[in-house]
């Protein structure tokens, strides 16, 4: 029966649906005063539990209800907000109510899906401890319920394995769960959809033994073996059930009779736990499927990626997509490859000679199942830039013809141009028969595919084979359809880029016609693949052939541009991109075209910047562009660089005016961006007059701004000029009077103050250390104990990685010039409460093993050195944090045991810290690459030895993310340029932005032979008492040490 409240709780209810913001909010702010009365929980069950209540209120509850759970049930969830509101008894009450609807005779599966939802994570709280007869309820329900309580049921057990249950709790029901499950899939009076929402339980139960594979293996394998062997029979026997005569389109809109039972049986192929044994019979199924997908997706456009209210996929696309992922991940499986191996050698390897094999008919396969679907060709039609997201796999529609496409790399992997061989074969075929264009497109997409992984593992493949090829590019170059015209002329560049020499000649006319395409073929999709593949041309051609044409080059990829809708460029973010990629690398052949009377070609570079300055991929390429072309410039001396700012400095320096009138935020940080990377390349002196061009634009930006995408490429620019012209920067003056000097220490000032954001202020570190470097002490005067202060203030409430070291760097780069003075200095400083040799020295040492920068890292290493040589008391009396003291424990580390068990590290003395820091760069320096050998070293060492330190700290430490490490947040921002730097840096090498941190670290011979030198002086000289310290390191450290000898 509906309580008092419930009334007014439905009111609320409906009012949270409400399209009018001002009613919504209030009613949820209504709804969360609610929280403390004791009926409102029941309140909310008994209304989902009520028929008569409309469905999207009753749905509405329960989303309530989960919420309410998170936040106001147990501290166990994330979500709580600090005071359990429902006693014992209501919670009872709750639990059963909530568990009766999710397996009652409930029709609406929407609302007994979220009621599922609600049990698990009640259940995830309080299983089961204070909820026992959970699971005995659900399992008794299964076998003698009713199509619908079983289905409820069945819910209950996915939410359960899938979030709500942890491997013990797993383990003590694992057996009879999976046993229940078992005779719900292979009872065939049961209706397909809940036989296969109980095989995908069954999915759910092999990701957690998967999970705890490694921490219990004998068991998990044992009980795998078990349950596989078990259910395998019925799963061969699914895979080889044949489909029913697809339904036509009038007969799919019926829920009941063919359609479903074809939707039911595809739902249940889709959940079998594939192994190598059905290799062969997925292969069968993916021939048998082959006419019924093409009749509904390559001849007509059937709706496909469909799902269930169960969330159980059911279209034919989504079958085959699944037996191509297995095929791909079964040509990893011995058995398989060896199998398959012995029938290629059959043939003796001779592909001509073999009529028919194994690789021929995957050929086959993957050709008829990658041709464009209608629905993607309409797609592409009306959209080049759909085309182009698909064509660079920046998409996240993953189709059966991208799943072709990597079977056929993976079969290049292991056979190398054999695959490519098998490939010139069938696509013989293919041209030699009347096939439509849509299979001799997919027979080259499939070739581009291959040949665009060859290139990037650096493979080539023969000129016999590459010449096989070309025939077919010639033919297709001459067709009416505009996707198999597209086509030719892609893979006329990925085979002139993976042939080596053979096809500079063929190579040549292929970029002549492409480029002639660009303005002349009538398709816009043909034009754009045209303009995409002269990147290849410009890779793989030599400068003799390309840079004559880098003048049409640059004229065609404007007309083109010119000729495009402004608002729909907007949203053709993937064109774009190919615009500025291969406008880019038409630059660099020969970067003088920039500074050339007449020549557009930075203009329409940064053109093509405005308009897509919000397009993270845009913008890195516009920005790499002109750090070559200003590297360029400086390289070339005389008058280049001049020349390169009188025509560059007035459009950026524009931008900041036009930007504020029309808060164009993105223009400006990409205008700010670029003149950070002008000065950062500028030549020294700086041109007379940059710093009065340039500092008045930045000291506004820098003093009003608090977007940390403009903060830190602005304090960046103000660094490097001071770096390439001091003097010139010290004699300018603001419309107030204020000299340069002044005017960086206010900048410096604002970038330190607590309340600047750590991205915001991530340069500030760089421009303070080249100010104090740059200015002499009677120039500074008091204000440089002041500004040493202020960076060790801002040093301690620092998170971000980037900060940390800017900030760390003043000092490191001070320590350089007189350690001594730096040490004495951070003594007798006081840091909220603390010393600053303490504060200052803990987070010195805790971060230097993540510097970035060889200069940094190398700095870095040197400063500490001398830190360590001093053998100041003060430092032996400074105790930091140590090595990580692991948890005695086999057991999964979950986000809630990681916040009951906080990470403790031993705590260390200074000197001993420094030493353990070199040792990592030492390793790092030598490319991680160090080999352990005996060492002289050990006759320093004490007898006793441990890092197992007895007085740990036991405190959650603030600065560390170790223990928090499920709490990262799962969605990256690319808006931050924090973020973008990451992630070129982690494929970046040596010469990427991140080159030199220890994720990424290149050897560093420089560095190592520092660090050799100086690790041989303390031992022989026993500097800081280095026997002492020795004993103290660990077996692995003193390994690391020994490579020295």
């Amino acid at each position: 029966m509906l309580t008092v409240t419930s009334p007014r709780i439905l009111h609320l209810l409906a009012e949270t649906q409400s399209a009018a913001e001002a009613p919504r909010r209030s009613a949820e702010q209504q709804l969360n005063e609610l929280y403390p009365n004791e009926a409102f929980p029941l309140s909310l069950c008994s209304i989902a539990s009520h028929a008569s209540v409309p469905a999207n209120l009753r749905q509405s509850a329960l989303l309530v209800l989960k919420t309410f759970v998170l936040t106001a049930w147990s501290s166990s969830f994330d979500e709580f907000k600090g005071n359990v509101l429902i006693n014992d008894a209501n919670k009872e009450q709750v639990r059963g109510a909530i568990l009766a609807l999710a397996t009652s005779e409930e029709e609406d599966r929407k609302v007994k899906s979220a009621a599922s939802y609600v049990v698990s994570k009640i259940a995830s709280a309080d299983f089961p401890d204070q909820w026992q007869s959970l699971l005995p309820t659900v399992l008794q329900v299964i076998p003698t319920g009713t199509s619908a309580q079983v289905h409820g049921a069945l819910k209950v057990l996915s939410d359960l394995v899938e979030d709500g249950l942890n491997e013990d709790q797993f383990f003590t029901v694992a057996r009879d769960l999976i046993k229940i499950v078992y005779d719900v899939a292979v009872d065939e009076s049961r209706k397909y959809p809940l036989r296969a929402l109980a095989v995908s339980v069954f999915r759910g139960c092999t990701g957690i033994l998967e999970m705890v594979l490694e921490s219990h293996p004998a068991d998990v394998k044992s009980f795998a073996d078990e349950a596989l062997n078990a259910w395998s029979p019925f799963f061969v026997e699914t895979m080889k059930k044949p489909l029913p005569p697809s339904p036509t389109e009038e007969e799919e809109r019926n829920e009941a009779g063919p359609p479903a039972e074809w939707r039911g049986l595809i739902a249940l192929k889709l959940q079998v736990v594939k192994s190598p044994i059905l290799f062969s019979t997925t292969w069968q199924e993916l021939s048998s499927l082959r006419e019924t997908y093409h009749q509904l997706y390559i001849n007509d456009e059937r709706q496909g990626r469909l799902e269930d209210a169960d969330g159980l996929p059911y279209t034919l696309d989504f079958l085959v997509l699944e037996d191509l992922d297995f095929m791909q991940s079964c040509l990893r499986a011995p058995p398989v490859r060896k199998e398959l191996e012995a029938q290629l050698q059959g043939h003796g390897g001779n592909l001509d000679q073999a009529s028919s094999n194994w690789l021929t008919e995957v050929m086959q396969l993957v050709v008829a199942y990658a041709q464009i679907t209608t629905e993607e060709e309409g797609l592409w039609d009306i959209d080049v830039n759909v085309f182009l997201s698909e064509e660079t796999s920046v998409t996240a529609n993953y189709t059966p013809r991208t799943a072709c496409g990597d079977l056929v790399i993976k079969l290049g992997e292991w056979l190398n141009e054999l695959t490519a061989q098998g490939l010139l074969n069938y696509t013989r075929i293919v041209f030699s028969t009347p096939q439509s264009w849509k299979a001799k497109e997919a027979a080259l997409y499939i070739l581009n595919q291959l040949l665009s992984d060859f290139h990037d593992v650096d493979r080539t493949i023969s000129p016999e084979l590459a010449h096989g090829f070309t025939e077919f590019v010639n033919y297709t170059l001459q067709q009416d359809d505009v996707f198999l015209r597209a086509r030719g002329y892609l893979v006329a560049g990925v085979l002139t880029r993976t042939a080596g020499d053979a096809l500079q000649q063929a190579g040549t006319a292929f970029m002549h016609q492409a480029l002639k395409a660009v303005t002349d073929d009538p398709s816009e999709v043909v034009k754009a693949a045209c303009i995409r593949v002269l990147q290849h041309y410009l890779q793989a051609l030599p400068l003799s052939v390309t840079q004559p044409l880098q003048t049409s080059i640059i004229q065609a990829i404007s007309n083109f541009f010119q000729a495009q809708d402004p608002d729909e460029l907007q949203d053709s973010e993937d064109l774009m991109v190919t615009l500025a990629e291969t406008l880019r690398d038409t630059i660099v052949l020969d970067t003088t075209i920039c500074i050339a009377p007449g020549s557009g070609a930075l203009e329409l570079l940064f053109t093509l910047a405005s308009r897509a300055a919000s397009n993270f991929q845009v913008t890195m390429l516009v920005n790499e562009g002109f750090e070559d072309i200003a590297t360029s410039m400086t390289a070339l001396g005389g008058d280049s660089y001049i020349r390169l700012c009188e025509k560059v400095l007035p459009s950026l320096t524009g931008v900041f005016d036009v930007g504020s009138m029309t808060e164009e935020n993105a223009l400006i940080t990409l205008a700010t961006d670029l003149l950070a990377i002008l000065a950062q390349h500028g030549s020294e002196p700086l041109p007379q007059g940059f710093v009065g061009t340039v500092m008045p634009k930045l000291t506004r930006l820098l003093m009003s701004s608090t977007d940390g995408e403009l903060l830190r490429p602005g304090t960046e620019a103000v660094k490097y000029m001071l770096v390439h012209d001091h003097k010139q920067v010290f004699e300018w003056h603001d419309e107030n009077g204020k000299s340069g000097l002044e005017v960086c220490l206010v900048i410096i000032d604002r970038m330190l103050q607590p309340d600047m954001g750590d991205h915001g202020a991530a340069e500030v570190g760089g421009l303070a250390a080249e100010l104090v470097e740059k200015a002499s002490g009677d120039k500074l005067g008091p204000y440089l104990m002041q500004l040493l202060r202020a960076v060790a203030v801002r040093l301690a409430t620092a998170h971000q990685a980037q900060l940390i070291q800017s900030l760390t760097l003043v000092f490191a780069r001070l320590s350089l010039m007189n350690a001594k003075d730096v040490v004495d200095f951070l003594a007798q400083v006081q840091v909220g409460g603390e010393s600053g040799l303490q504060v200052v020295m803990a987070k010195w040492l805790e971060n230097s093993v993540s510097f970035a920068g060889y200069d940094e890292i190398r700095q870095n290493v040197i400063a500490l050195s001398k830190i360590y040589s001093l053998e100041d008391p003060r430092l032996a009396q400074t105790m930091v944090q140590g090595d990580l003291i692991t948890p005695q424990s086999d057991r999964i580390l979950t986000r809630s045991r990681a916040k009951q068990n906080p990470d403790r590290y031993t705590i260390i003395p200074v000197p001993l810290k420094i030493i353990k820091v070199l040792i990592e760069e030492l390793s790092s320096a030598a490319g991680h690459s160090a080999l352990l050998h005996p060492s002289s070293l050990a006759n320093t060492a004490s007898p006793h030895a441990s890092t197992d330190d007895p007085s740990a700290d036991t405190n959650d430490d603030a600065n560390s993310d170790d223990g928090d490490w499920e709490d990262v947040p799962s969605t990256l921002d690319l808006g931050l340029s924090s973020t973008k730097q990451e992630l070129m840096a982690y494929g970046a090498g040596v010469d990427g932005p991140g080159a030199g941190s220890l994720s990424a670290r290149q050897r560093d011979d420089e560095t190592q032979a520092f660090l050799t030198d100086f690790f041989r002086e303390v031992s022989e000289r026993n500097v800081g008492g280095f026997g002492d310290v020795y004993a103290a390191l660990s077996e692995e450290e003193r390994g690391k040490l020994s490579v020295i000898g």
